[in-house]
């Protein structure tokens, strides 16, 4: 089972996102911009207090390359 490591080269802030991107095969950007999209339709604080909570849960890539 694969699992879920921020991105130490796709990243923007944190490279969840870009971890996101290369977990299920997507387009980080296109990742990005729902997350845009969904953050102005519902509130940009539940999703901030997300993101942070997933920066600290989510472990860096361990590969170093």
């Amino acid at each position: 089972m694969k699992r879920l490591y921020r991105s130490r080269k796709d990243r923007m802030i944190g490279g969840i996102l870009g971890g996101m991107g290369k977990r299920y095969k997507m387009d980080s950007s296109l990742l990005r911009i729902i997350t845009v999209i969904l953050m102005l339709l519902t509130g940009i604080v539940p999703f901030f207090i997300g993101y942070l909570i997933a920066w600290i849960i989510i472990p860096l890539d361990p590969t170093k390359k």
